[in-house]
Parts: C-alpha cells; sequence; structure tokens
C-alpha cells in the first residue's frame, strides 16, 4: 500500500521529500559509516540532508559535524553519483560544521587525480572549505586547473577563483597568465568564465577595464556568453563615464547588433535601450534588430522584444511607432504574456484615432489574463487617458465593464486608481468616472476600496452641477454596509450638507437617523457632524468638515503625553503640535476592515513617524536644543561641499518658532586625520543672532558626526530671510590609518563651506486643503492683499508655477500645479501655514504674454497681517 501511495504522489506530482523530519534524516546519516558501502541507499540519505539544508532548515553545529565526518566515510566509494553529492555536502555543510579541513587532503587527491568526473566538483567543493593560510598550498593546483585541456575542470577552477578573488584579491591577481591562456579556449563556457575571472581581476581599475574591452572587441571571441558579458561591461563603462553614444565603446555594442547569434544581438539592442542619454535617433537600430524578432517563430525572442520595445515605449513612444504594425499582428499571438505586453505597448505609442480599435481588440482576451496581467494593462490605459483627454468616454466605459467583471482586490483596485486619476485629471470626465464608481460600491467586497469611493465622492460630488444624485448612492451604505463603510459614508453626507445649502436640511435629518446606529464610531461621527451643520457657520464647515485637522498623528500623541505628565492651568494648544508631512517610511497596504474615513485604518499597530516627528525627537535628545518649543519645520538636506572633497558636509534646517537650528552633518574622508571639536561658524544675515554652536566632539576617518548651531530670529516680524558664510572650524591630528589612533596633540584648522540661504519656505509648512474654496472664506479677507507681477524670467506657465510653489513652498491644491496643455492662462491655489500657526493661502493668476513672460495677479490671505506682507512681497 505504501508504494502503491508513493507512486501516486509521483503522477500527481507530489514531493516525495514533503514530511522530512530532520531528526529521523540526521538518524538515518549514521548508514554513512556501514561496510561495504551502498551507494543508492547513502545517495538517497545525502539528497535528503541537501533538501532539508536548501529549505532553511536549521541544523545545529553539533548536528552537522557528526553528519559531515559520516559523510567523509563515502570517499570509499567509488560510485560517480555518490561521490558528486559528497561534493555538493562538503559545499552546502561547511557553512555550518567545524573542523570541515580535515577533508582537504581527499580533495587535493581528487582535484589532480585521473578521474575528470571528480576533478571539477571536488574543486568546487576544496575551494569553498578553503581558508586564507591554505590558499597558498593550492595557489599552483589551481592554475594548472585554470588551463586544463577538460572544459568542465577548467570552468569549475575559473568559477572557483572568483569566489575566492571576494576574499583573496591579492592572490588571484597572480592568475591572470592562465585566465588569459583559458580566453583562447575552444570551449564556450571556458572562454566565458575566464573574461569573468578577468574582469573581477581588473574592475577596480577602469582604465584595465577599458583596455580589456577594446582588445576582446577586436578579437573574435567564439562564445556567445563572452559576448554577452562583454557587451555589459562595455555598457557599464559607458555609464561610469557619462559617455552616451559618443563613446567608442558605443560603437562596439552597436556593432554586436549585427552578430550572427541572437543572443549577442538581444543583449546589444537590450544594452543600447537602458542606457540613460541615448536619444531617438541612437535607439532606431536597436529598435529596428527588436521589430525582426517581433516576426521571430521562436516565443521567447517574440517575448523578449516586445518586453523590451514596452520599456522604450515608456521614454520614446516616437522610436517605437515604426513597429505598432508588427505589435498589432502579436495581439492574437497564443502566448498571453506577449499578447499583453504588445497591447500595452500600442497602448503608449498608437494615435488618438487608433484607440478605440485596441480598445475592441483588448476586450476579446481579457477573459482569457490572468489579474496580474490585467493590472498591467490598467496601468497603459491610465498613461492614455492622460495622453488623449478627449478619449475619456470610451476610456472610462471600458474600465467599468473591467469593474464588473471577475477579479482580486489588487486588480480592482488599479481600476479604482486609474479612474480616480482621470477624475483628477479631467475635469470632463468626472460625472461620468463618479457614476461608475457609485455603480461599483452597490456591490463592492472590499472595505478599502469602497471607503476610499465613499471619501471622493464627499470631495468632488458636491461640487458638480447635479450633487443631490449621489446622496442616495452614500446614504445605501449607511444601510448595507459594515461599520467601516457606514463611517466613511457619514463623513461623506456631512461634506455634501456643509457644501450645498439646498441639501443641508436633507443631509441633517439623515445624519440624525445615523445617531441610533449601532456602531459607536458612527454614532460619534453623526452626532459630531449634526451638531456643526446646525450651526451654519462657513468658518465651522471649512475647519471641521471640509478641509479637518493636518496635524501628525504621532506628534500629537507626544504633545498630549507631556501636556498630561504636570498639571496646568492653561488650556492644550493645539499649535504646538507638529503638522502633517510625509512619513520616513511607506505605509503597508491595508486589507482589515478596520478603516476609517479615507480608506486609512482607525486603528494601526503603530502610527508611521514623520520626518519632523523623527527630527523633534532627534532634537529633544541634546540637551542645549531641548528648551526651544515645539519644531515646526525642516528642510531637505543641502550639500555644502562636492561629495569628493576632504570633508562631506550636509545642513538641513530646523524651524522654531524664534529659532533655526542648523544641523551638520559631517563625514571625514580622509583616514589619516581624526577632527575633534568640530563646529560650524556662521555669519550675516541682518537681525539674526548667533546664540550657541553644539560641537561634535570627535569626528574620526567615514564616520558620520553631527553639529547644531542655534540662530534666534529677528524681532522685526517680517525679517524672515537671510544669507550666512560658513566656516568649518576643528582640531586635526594626524592617525595611524589602520588603527585610528592620533599620532599628535593636533592644532586648529578651518574648512570655507558653501553659503547657507534662509528663505520664506523655510517659515512655511505644507497643508493640504482638500476645498480651497471653503478655506479662502473661511480665512476672510481682512488681511488680503493684492498686487501683480512680470515674471519676464520665465517662459512658460509651467516654468512659472514650478518656481513660486518652490520658493513660496506651499502645498498646490486642486492639482492645480498640472497647467492644461495649450492653456495661456491658469490659476494656481496654494495653502500653507506660517511659523506660529497661522494658516496662509495663495491664489495666483497666471497669463503668458507675447513680450514680457508671464504675468501674475497674485492674491494673498491669512491669519496674520504681517504673513500676508512677507509672502505678497516674496516673490518681488
Amino acid at each position: 500500500m505504501m508504494l502503491k501511495r508513493d507512486k501516486k504522489e509521483e503522477e500527481d506530482g507530489g514531493n516525495p521529500f514533503s514530511n522530512l523530519e530532520k531528526s529521523s534524516v540526521l538518524q538515518e546519516a549514521r548508514t554513512f559509516n556501514e561496510t561495504p558501502i551502498n551507494p543508492r541507499k547513502c545517495g538517497h540519505i545525502l539528497t535528503k540532508i541537501l533538501y532539508l539544508i536548501n529549505q532553511g532548515e536549521t541544523i545545529g553545529a553539533t548536528e552537522a559535524t557528526e553528519a559531515f565526518f559520516a559523510m567523509t566515510k563515502l570517499f570509499q566509494s567509488k560510485d560517480t553519483t555518490l561521490r558528486r553529492l559528497v561534493y555538493l555536502g562538503i559545499k552546502e555543510m561547511s557553512k555550518i560544521a567545524n573542523d570541515v579541513i580535515i577533508v582537504t587532503s581527499s580533495l587535493m587527491k581528487d582535484m589532480t587525480g585521473k578521474e575528470d568526473q571528480f576533478r571539477g566538483p571536488s574543486i568546487r567543493a576544496l575551494c569553498s572549505i578553503t581558508d586564507q593560510m591554505m590558499l597558498q598550498s593550492i595557489e599552483r593546483y589551481m592554475k594548472q586547473a585554470i588551463v586544463d585541456k577538460v572544459s568542465a575542470v577548467s570552468s569549475a577552477a575559473l568559477v572557483s577563483s572568483m569566489h575566492l578573488g571576494r576574499g583573496s584579491q591579492d592572490v588571484t591577481k597572480r592568475w591572470v597568465n592562465e585566465a588569459q591562456e583559458a580566453v583562447n579556449s575552444d570551449n564556450m563556457m571556458v572562454q566565458y568564465h575566464a573574461l569573468g575571472l578577468l574582469y573581477h581581476i581588473r574592475k577596480k581599475d577602469k582604465l584595465a577595464v577599458s583596455r580589456m574591452v577594446t582588445k576582446f572587441s577586436k578579437h573574435s571571441l567564439r562564445s556567445p556568453y563572452a559576448y554577452c558579458l562583454l557587451i555589459r561591461i562595455a555598457s557599464k563603462l559607458i555609464e561610469e563615464e557619462d559617455a552616451g553614444s559618443e563613446s567608442p565603446m558605443f560603437d562596439f555594442i552597436e556593432n554586436c547588433l549585427r552578430h550572427k547569434n541572437e543572443m549577442v544581438i538581444y543583449e546589444a539592442a537590450h544594452a543600447i535601450v537602458n542606457m540613460k542619454n541615448t536619444t531617438a535617433k541612437d535607439l532606431t537600430p536597436a529598435v529596428s534588430v527588436l521589430q525582426l524578432f517581433c516576426g521571430s517563430p521562436k516565443p521567447t525572442l517574440r517575448f523578449a522584444a516586445v518586453r523590451t520595445l514596452n520599456k522604450v515605449a515608456m521614454k520614446h513612444p516616437a522610436a517605437v511607432t515604426a513597429c505598432n504594425l508588427d505589435l498589432e499582428n502579436l495581439i492574437t499571438d497564443v502566448n498571453r504574456s506577449i499578447a499583453t505586453l504588445a497591447i500595452t505597448t500600442l497602448l503608449k505609442t498608437g494615435n488618438e484615432s487608433s484607440v478605440d480599435r485596441l480598445m475592441k481588440q483588448i476586450s476579446t482576451f481579457m477573459s482569457e489574463i490572468s489579474d496580474e496581467f490585467k493590472i498591467v494593462v490598467v496601468q497603459a490605459i491610465r498613461s492614455l487617458c492622460s495622453k488623449f483627454p478627449r478619449k475619456h468616454n470610451v476610456l472610462m466605459t471600458f474600465l467599468a465593464s473591467m469593474l464588473r467583471d471577475e477579479g482580486g482586490f489588487d486588480y480592482k483596485r488599479a481600476i479604482v486608481d486609474c479612474i480616480i486619476t482621470v477624475i483628477e485629471e479631467n475635469p470632463e470626465a468626472k460625472e461620468a468616472g463618479l457614476a461608475h464608481l457609485c455603480e461599483f460600491i452597490e456591490d463592492c467586497e472590499h472595505t478599502v476600496l469602497a471607503t476610499r469611493i465613499l471619501h471622493l465622492l464627499g470631495r468632488e460630488g458636491p461640487r458638480t452641477p447635479s450633487p443631490s444624485k449621489y446622496i442616495r448612492f452614500i446614504y445605501n451604505r449607511v444601510i448595507l454596509e459594515n461599520a467601516a463603510v457606514r463611517a466613511a459614508a457619514v463623513s461623506a453626507l456631512a461634506k455634501f450638507g456643509a457644501h450645498c445649502e439646498e441639501l443641508l436640511p436633507s443631509c441633517i435629518v439623515l445624519l440624525e437617523r445615523c445617531q441610533l446606529d449601532s456602531d459607536d464610531e458612527v454614532r460619534d461621527r453623526a452626532t459630531f457632524y449634526t451638531s456643526i451643520l446646525k450651526q451654519q457657520q462657513k468658518s465651522l464647515n471649512s475647519a471641521y468638515i471640509l478641509n479637518g485637522l493636518q496635524v501628525s498623528v504621532v506628534g500629537l500623541e507626544r504633545a498630549v503625553h507631556n501636556y498630561t505628565l504636570e498639571p496646568s492651568d492653561t488650556p492644550f494648544d493645539l499649535k504646538s503640535v507638529p503638522l502633517a508631512t510625509q512619513p520616513m517610511t511607506e505605509q503597508k497596504t491595508v486589507t482589515s476592515r478596520e478603516t476609517g474615513d479615507m480608506g486609512v485604518p482607525k486603528s494601526m499597530e503603530k502610527p508611521v513617524a514623520s520626518r519632523i516627528d523623527v527630527y523633534a525627537e532627534q532634537l529633544s535628545g541634546v540637551p542645549e536644543l531641548a528648551n526651544l518649543g515645539p519644531l515646526f519645520r525642516s528642510s531637505q538636506p543641502v550639500e555644502l561641499t562636492e561629495s569628493e572633497t576632504e570633508y562631506v558636509i550636509q545642513c538641513v534646517k530646523h524651524t522654531f518658532s524664534h529659532y533655526v537650528v542648523f544641523q551638520f552633518d559631517c563625514t571625514n574622508t580622509l583616514n589619516d586625520q581624526v577632527l575633534e571639536n568640530v563646529t560650524v561658524h556662521m555669519e550675516g544675515g541682518d537681525g539674526f543672532e548667533v546664540m550657541k554652536y553644539v560641537k561634535c566632539a570627535s569626528l574620526p576617518y567615514d564616520k558620520p558626526g553631527i553639529t547644531y548651531t542655534l540662530i534666534r530670529l529677528p524681532e522685526e516680524p517680517t525679517a524672515v530671510t537671510g544669507t550666512f558664510t560658513c566656516s568649518l572650524k576643528f582640531i586635526v591630528k594626524d592617525c595611524d590609518p589602520n588603527t585610528g589612533e592620533p599620532d599628535d596633540e593636533g592644532y586648529e584648522d578651518e574648512y570655507v563651506l558653501e553659503d547657507v540661504e534662509v528663505t520664506v519656505a523655510d517659515h512655511v509648512q505644507r497643508v493640504i486643503k482638500p476645498n480651497f474654496g471653503a478655506s479662502w472664506e473661511e480665512v476672510g479677507p481682512e488681511n488680503e492683499l493684492e498686487d501683480t507681477y512680470a515674471l519676464s524670467s520665465m517662459n512658460s506657465l509651467e516654468e512659472a508655477v514650478k518656481n513660486i510653489v518652490l520658493y513660496l513652498g506651499m502645498q498646490p491644491c486642486e492639482r492645480s500645479d498640472k497647467v492644461p496643455e495649450g492653456k495661456s492662462s491658469h490659476t494656481l491655489y496654494l495653502a500653507g501655514v506660517f511659523r506660529g500657526g497661522h494658516d496662509a493661502l495663495v491664489r495666483a493668476k497666471l497669463a503668458l504674454t507675447d513680450d514680457s513672460g508671464v504675468t501674475m495677479q497674485l492674491t494673498v490671505r491669512s491669519s496674520d497681517p504681517n504673513v500676508s506682507e512677507i509672502l505678497a512681497s516674496a516673490i518681488a
């Protein structure tokens, strides 16, 4: 019965080793000690041990050593299969067993013996257990093996030499002559491995590598594998030198496009396509070759060609247009991977007139491909929507039909993401997109997607011509869905009530019904929103419903905790909490049912820390900087030196209410010096006062250190910008490069750095205002300032928008940083919070003129008149 079961497992493709137990297998290893040796039985046991090791099974050193020593008895057997398994066992167990060096003599005997089948594997096994002390003793044998007439032995020696070279570069350097001789071998693999060894020996010497490529590009290599390696080395040299198509190496790669071997031709085309600075003209010969491969009878070549063309289409779609006819022929390819790549490439390269035809062709095979490939198609459609906005009806209808089809979470999420992107980028597609998403949430099984769509409806729905038609879909979610979706639906209803006065009574009635919900969060949200809406105050609606809080969750927790540590008569000030900024680490994908208003989980194991949270904690650990108040903003690092200089310095500016802390990240790149008492002295900036230097006690070679300079901001509230000259001051001590110990008492020295600027952007924190209009009304015209400017140095609206956003350091709202193609006028909306917690909003109306570049009408509103003055005068 047992034999029959095993046989059935084999027929079903089952794994005969799936139920192995480590202890029983190691017990069986004692069979190795039996006499006479049973090669078949021992080989089966050894296979089990190798399987366990490669499956990640942890074997203790004692167990491994016992099994290893038992395995060495198998050297007595002459059975070829068993002996080769023994060599594999030595390689694997050498990492975990003790005293493996004992088999050295046996391996050296096999390495120099007459049995060719044993020599190659024994070389590999020997090199896996060889240490620095033993390497000298086997050097002579390795040199002989490299030039051995038997190709398997030569290849084994060459590959093993490459592995040895990682730890003993000095020894393998002496084997260059033998490697050179091996390159002339008639065997393809020997030639390939020999070229690889030569490259590894010389790779740190660019000139030597360059000469090697030049020599072998002229010398006709027999091995296509060697040619492929040479192409990769040449393309790496071109990239390091940033030479582009002007390099003689590029000519060699281009010549390889005419090689007789298909593998070499493809490698050359792939190398050209992946170079950074290639133009469409440089790509033409490579694209022509790939076009020929598209018609190849070999599926592997067709797949390689269409996959590479797909990559080219991302950067240079025009270069691939010539292949469109060949790609259309591949849409019906029997291999669905090839068909999918062909259609997605066509979507990137096709013209507007071909969109309808392509959509029909896609629909014929969408049901036949996996979700993974469907997602690729969806991503291609997303780029097509951006390219041809007038075709949004066709594309949106196709995406809606895909939403109705069967599919997993990732597939559905990709479609929803695509529709949302189209809605945000193309105002004309908004109503159609929202209608499709409303239909989808009627049958949506995924909580995360339902909550995200409800959040989108709450944001975009009230601003459509007929907002009332979305209320039914939202309220259905309150009746039919789980608690997380119901909570999101309540928030969406509140936004309709806050934005649309005619819908306010209806929304209040629906929210009052939600106060009877079984879930506490749904009830709490409904009660809170009802109370706010009944006040009928636009400022409250904007602050608590339409825009919400912009604080860091981690910072809020820390601030509240600190406030509760000591009794205080003053109320908690929300301005003491850092604003929300970009997280340092990406959040994990959420699949839990417990999600809130925006599809974000209500409860996570640990909130993700933002850059400002990390810096705030770091600065609070410095005693001299611990009492400066809450950290308002931290800038991106600015390089104050070239990367090749002896001292590499970066500066990060930390802005507080009344101070700026300059953090200097320092690295000493000289291995014969130690720097002590390192500070950065700053001068300049009218009204700015240097208060304190926090020195870095020691800066040894290649170990980063930090020094701080504390500066008080000017008393004058509108004086916020300045330029500082910086010099690095320190005591330098010469030291032994090997030990790092100083040789003398040192002397004072200084090193001049680049100037550091404090700009308007250093005093502004970006915040997202989902409803800019409501925020504009909330701040009001009390401190409004308006002026007109001629931006003569800017030649396009895109350039003007980019520079205004960069200089003011504010957040573009409602995608106003995207200028529609072909427009001569545009309005940019910016939102931020100025140092001190003052809301700031900017509306910049831009117009392109023929003679004076760009004209801008700038309107600034803020809760503080000084902030309005600073921002209004900043552009001037």
